[in-house]
């Protein structure tokens, strides 16, 4: 049984990755140093590109056949 392909290619998949990593770590060291909620943009961004590689994950598990509906 042959894996599907996600739709991210190799490196969209490694900045995607480097992406989370910079918003989840920058989120809580600006809740520190702002006195203000803009924070929260960066845990929505770190949850949204956390989204999406999961999403790619899912569609890398599916076999090469299937489709979406299924």
């Amino acid at each position: 049984m042959q894996q599907g392909s996600g739709f991210l290619t190799p490196r969209q998949r490694r900045l995607a990755w480097l992406g989370f990593l910079l918003a989840a770590v920058q989120a809580p060291i600006a809740a520190k140093l702002v006195s203000d909620d803009s924070w929260l943009f960066s845990l929505c961004v770190a949850l949204m590109v956390a989204t999406l590689i999961i999403a790619d994950d899912t569609a890398r598990r599916r076999p090469a056949g299937a489709r979406s509906s299924d």
